[in-house]
Order: structure tokens, then sequence, then C-alpha cells
């Protein structure tokens, strides 16, 4: 009893001893991503993808609009979502700045930018006609229409559309956020008076370029020292607002054994019989994943390993398995012909890309025939009703056209199956084509059509399973950096790779590209501590056969936190630059003298020129990208000559050969007009790029890919 009372009476230890307790607990447990448990718990949304000034993008949003934009189509995913989410970013920046100036869009303004008479930018972008690039009206009335009376029923189209109406806004409100800061563009009279004489002062210069390999790289020594100098003179180059991370890599790359290449062979051989025998070659190749070339080649076309050997075959004889662009082929010659070398047509196309558009359009090219047949003008139609922009103003007509110049279609009417003087009617990607070949010239070149079926060299799967097993191995073998150094320097097959520094939300990993595999191994990276090797092999797929082509195994070289990077980190990127830079200061400390030709002879170079150089021009033919040289003979007197200028190539030293007086500007007004035009010009470019500096952006997106 006397124990409980003492307990009792010092309850607010226990109290105290308890809670240091759950702290210590709490604050010694992390989440995979480094948070702490603490944090993880309170943090407001799960599904937060990101904040803008508190405003939030939710990720499952994100994946609706990604889904809804790019559905399952090909291309970089990441490349994509990246777009996207500076796409939300800029979105939210633009939304909150229109709102604290005002600023909107009404819903007859909104109308007006999809349907009016100046509709938007993405608009006129994504409602072109593929054929002549202007805006299809017809479409867009339709869908104007069917929106009105209520027909605008797919779900997708309605969610599709709904979504380009916050891109059309986003647009219209970035615009005219642009338009006041481009209203508010000023410059003063002296800034004027500055750009006249920049424009209207070109000068003469005489110099002499001691270029840096005068000093050959053995002959300097750099120290930490040097580095931090250069780091410190340079920090807007190199200073950084993220955190950035290094891997070191060796690639192990999966190549087709003796076995697999024979085996590879053996199908083409085996295939040779039925393929020279085959009554339906379409179908042949077709079923054998093979090609078949929708035009005439002449033997220059063919490629060189069997172009004389297919010129001399008969039609319908194969030829064997061969190797070319690194798979085994076996090619069959369809045809030979004689072939015009040009010809003269007319045609009148009406564009379609839809089902419904391509048979209208093929409605509408039987009335026009029939108005031929009735005796009208095929230059008249052509002019009224042809959609073709290169030869409608033409009465549709094309000269000197030479084989294969237009899409298959067009061309085998055109050099192969078609009458002079008849027409046909083609259907192409274009839509429907009233073709007629007026002539073609005496002048013919031998060509061949010519079948092919291949086998791509690639390993096998056992060949890509048993270098994974070594893979394997390899990296249970060597689970620290050090270790890993060795192992690569040990193998001659191996060698050692170092990536650019990448961000947490980056997706690409030097050489090796982007995809699932650099996206994995950057997420590595950012859990991972400095000298680990990662547990994971990456694996990289050829993107044309879709097998594994490389096996990558990586380890943590550095970690760079925000701000200037440290020697260490920076060493090899910035040696070139340092090391030139003390070049300069050897190579200044050289030259002896103030006569350029002196100064010439000693370094065994020439005294060059450069004539009408003006201080703005970011480039000089003669002397190349060098704003430093420029800038110190702008400062110079006429006849004076410089001390040893350090640019980007050398050493300079420079004579003001000639420097014009340039008397006041009479035309200061003019002059104001167009240089605040020059900045106006930028502003749609860099207005939300400015802004986004001052916008506290939360962007977890590493999180979820």
């Amino acid at each position: 009893m006397a124990l409980i009372s003492k307990i009792r009476k010092n309850s607010w230890l226990l109290v105290a001893l308890i809670a240091l307790g759950l702290i210590g607990f709490i604050i010694t447990l992390t989440g995979p991503d480094g948070r702490d448990v603490l944090s993880q718990l309170t943090q407001s949304n799960p599904n937060s993808l990101g904040e803008i000034n508190g405003r939030e993008i939710s990720n499952i949003d994100f994946n609706r609009t990604e889904q809804l934009l790019y559905g399952s189509s090909g291309g970089d995913v990441y490349a994509r979502r990246n777009s996207l989410w500076n796409y939300f970013v800029e979105e939210a920046i633009v939304l909150d700045e229109a709102e604290e100036l005002g600023l909107g869009v009404s819903k007859t303004e909104l109308l007006d930018l999809e349907f009016g008479p100046n509709p938007s930018n993405i608009i006129r972008q994504r409602f072109a006609d593929p054929a002549t690039r202007q805006l299809n009206r017809e479409q867009l009335n339709n869908i104007k229409k069917s929106i009105e009376d209520g027909s605008f029923t797919d779900p997708n189209m309605r969610a599709y559309w709904a979504h380009q109406e916050t891109e059309i806004t986003k647009e219209r409100l970035q615009a005219k956020i642009g338009a006041l800061v481009s209203k508010a563009i000023y410059i003063p009279t002296w800034m004027a008076e500055m750009g006249y004489q920049e424009q209207n002062q070109p000068i003469d210069i005489a110099y002499v370029k001691i270029p840096f390999d005068e000093i050959d790289n053995s002959e300097v020594s750099l120290s930490d020292e040097d580095f931090e100098s250069y780091l410190k003179e340079n920090p807007g180059r190199y200073k950084q607002d993220e955190e950035t991370r290094k891997l070191e890599y060796t690639v192990f790359n999966v190549q087709a054994t003796a076995a697999d290449s024979a085996e590879l062979k053996k199908r083409i051989a085996d295939l040779i019989p039925d393929f020279q025998s085959a009554e339906n070659d379409s179908a042949f190749v077709e079923r054998n994943y093979g090609s078949i070339s929708a035009t005439f080649s002449t033997k220059e076309e063919v490629s060189p390993t069997v172009a004389d050997t297919v010129f001399k075959l008969a039609v319908g004889t194969v030829y064997g398995p061969y190797v070319d662009v690194n798979a085994y082929q076996a090619v069959k010659v369809l045809d030979r012909r004689m072939i015009a070398d040009s010809a003269d047509t007319r045609h009148i196309l009406l564009s379609a890309t839809t089902p419904e558009e391509f048979a209208a359009a093929k409605r509408k090219l039987d009335s026009l025939e029939n108005l031929l047949l009735s005796g009208a003008s095929f230059d008249s139609l052509a002019i009224q009703f042809s959609q073709d922009p290169g030869s409608a103003s033409n009465g549709g007509k094309y000269e000197a056209v030479t084989p294969n110049q237009f899409v298959p279609e067009y061309n085998d009417v055109l050099f192969v199956t078609g009458q002079i003087g008849k027409r046909y009617p083609v259907r192409t990607s274009y839509g429907w084509h009233l073709v007629e070949v007026l002539s073609r010239s005496a002048n013919q070149t031998e060509r061949v059509q010519l079948a092919f079926i291949s086998e791509a060299i690639v390993p096998s799967e056992e060949t890509q399973n048993a270098l994974y097993d070594q893979v394997l191995q390899f990296v249970g073998q060597n689970q620290d950096i050090e270790s890993f150094r060795k192992a690569v320097s040990d193998d001659p097959a191996l060698e050692i790779e170092v990536s650019p520094s990448f961000k947490k939300n980056d997706f690409t990993v030097g050489s090796l590209g982007t995809g699932q595999a650099s996206r994995d191994m950057i997420r590595w990276a950012f859990e991972a501590k400095v000298g680990a090797v990662s547990p994971e092999i990456y694996i990289y797929q050829d993107q044309v056969n879709f097998y594994n082509n490389k096996y990558v195994v990586a380890a943590l070289k550095s970690v760079q936190k925000p701000g200037l990077p440290s020697v260490d980190n920076i060493r090899d990127e910035i040696e070139p630059q340092v090391l030139n830079k003390k070049k300069g200061e050897i190579i200044k400390g050289k030259v002896q003298g103030t006569s350029l030709p002196s100064i010439a002879s000693s370094f065994k170079t020439q005294v060059d020129t450069a004539a009408n150089v003006s201080f703005s021009a970011a480039f000089i033919p003669e002397l190349g990208n060098e704003p430093q040289v420029i800038g110190k003979a702008y400062a110079m007197e006429q006849g004076q000559i410089s001390k040893p200028i350090v640019g980007n190539a050398g050493v300079y030293v420079v004579e003001l050969m000639k420097k014009p007086l340039v008397g006041a500007a009479t035309n200061i007004q003019q002059i104001r007009q167009s240089m605040a035009i020059q900045l106006r010009n930028q502003i749609a470019n860099q207005v939300v790029q400015a802004m986004k500096k001052n916008v506290e952006i939360e962007d977890n997106r590493f999180r979820f890919y």
C-alpha cells in the first residue's frame, strides 16, 4: 500500500515518463520515404500530388486527366506526366494571380474563344484540317450544334471538352496578365539613348588569340581552392534550388550467342521453300511478320547488301538467308519494270479523316467526275473544290514529279497502273483524289518491287536469363560502392558510368535515357545512403524487338543539398572551365609587350581582325562567342591596346581600330517603342516562369511515380 501511495503522490512523474517514451518511439520511427510517423499521420490528404500556394493537386484528378488526354497512347509516359504537372502548376499560379487582380473569363467570352470568328490557339491547333492546316470550321460547328441540341452525350468527349475549356481559360487569363505586364513596360530616355549607341556604333578591332591549348594539361595543377574560387565567381550557373544526387552504374549488355544466331538463321532458311512457292505473297509475308515494298525501287534505293543480287534474279525468285541491319533476311523479287524518271499530273483532293468524311468525299468526287464528263473544265473544278493548297490555284497540276515523291497509292497510278489521259479515283490517307496522268518522261530506269521476311538477331530467353543470374551473383558479392568499383575494374567487359545530377522527380539517368527502370533507379537513389549498391537489377528493353537488352547495377555516388555544390560533387563537370581559367592566368603572365605583331610572333599565331562588330551581337563570325572581349573593346578608346583578356576559347589582346563618333539620337520615341516591343514579345514565355519563383510549390510526385 505504501508503494501505491508513493506512486499516487508522484503521478506527474509517471505521466512524464510515459510521454517521453511515446515521443521517443515516434521520433525513432520513420516512414519508407524518410518522413517521421507523426508527419505521415498528420498529412491532410494521402492522395495529394502537390500543392501550389495551398491549392491542392489531387493524384486522382491528375491520373484521370492523364487518361483522358493520352489514354493508352505510346510515347514517354514520364515526359508527358512532367508536361501535365507543369500545366497544373501553371494553371494554379495563373488562377490565383487572376483572382488577386480581379481578372476572369466570362461564359460568353469562353464560347467566343471556342466557336467565335477568332478562336483560341488551342482550338486552331486541335481542329485544323490535316491537309490544309486551316481551321476545320465544319467540324467545329458540328460540335457546337451537338452541345446546343443535347446530343453531345459521349462521356469521354464531354470530359475532354470540359478539360479543354480549363486550358482555354488558363491561356486567356495568362494572356490578360501578360498584357498588364506589357502595358507597364517603360523605356527611360537614358536606356533608349544607350540602345541607340549600341545599335549605331559598330567597331573594328584587331586581335591576337592565344588558345588555351598553348599550355599542356600536364603543366597545370588544380587545387580545391581553384574549384571553390570558380564556384564563388559563378554562383548563378551552379546554385541549385533542390537536392540532387548522382549514381555510378555499370551496364551488362545482353547479346545473342552463336547458338542463338544459328537458330534464327535456321528459321529463315526453313521458310524459304514456302516463300518461293507462295501464291499469295501478301498473305505469306503478313503471316510471317515480313514486309512488302509499297513502291518500286532503283538499285541505289535497295540495301547494298543485296542490291547487285536482286537485280540479277528472275521475278519470283527468293534469295537468302543473309545478314542485313542485324537481322537474318530473305528477299523475293515480286516484279521488275522500266519506270519513267518523271511525270506530269493533276488532281482534285477532297480531304477526309473519318469514315463519314471519306464516304461524303467519294460521293462528291463522283459528282465532279460527272461534271467533267459533261464538259466542265478540270482547271476550274480544281481551283473551286480541291483542298490541296500546293496545286489548287494551278488547276491541280504538278509537273516533273519523280517516282515515290507522292504517297504510294497516288504514285502507283501515276507511274505503274495509270494510262496517260485517263482519270482515276484514288483513296489515300489525305482523302479522295481524282487523278489524271498527263505525261511521262521518255527516260526510264529499271526498278524492282521486293518482299522480305526477317528474324532480328536477338538473344534468346535462355541467354537473357543466364546473364541475369550472373548479374544477380555480381550484386550479391558487391554490396558497397568500393567493392562494386573493384569488381567492375577487374572485368574488362564492364566500365563505370557516372550519371549527371538528378532531382527526386526526374526520370532520366545519363545515357540510359528515360523509362520505368530509370525512374525506379532515381526513386531508390533518394531512399539510399551514399555508398550503397542497389539490391535491384534494373532491366532495360530494346524498343524495337522488346527483349531485355541491358541489366544495370547502380550505386549511390553522392548527395548534394540545395545551394552551391561541393567541389567533390561537381569536380568532373567544371574541371574543363577551371583548367582553362588557370591556363588563362598562366598565358596572361607570359604575354609581353603591347605590339600585336610581336605578341602574335612570340606565340606563333597571327593578328586577326573583326569589322562592324555590334555591342549586342551574341556571336561574331571571326571571333566566336566572346562577350568579355567585346565588352572590353567597347570600353576602350580608338587606337588603344588592351591588357590580356581571358575569354571562352583563349586569351585575347585587342586593339581598337575604329570607333566612330555617334551623334545624339533624334528619334528617341521611336527607339523607345522598338525596345519596348522587343521586351513585350518575351513576356508571354517569361511571365509565368517569373511568378513561379515567388510561389510555394510542394511537389509530392515522387511518392506516386
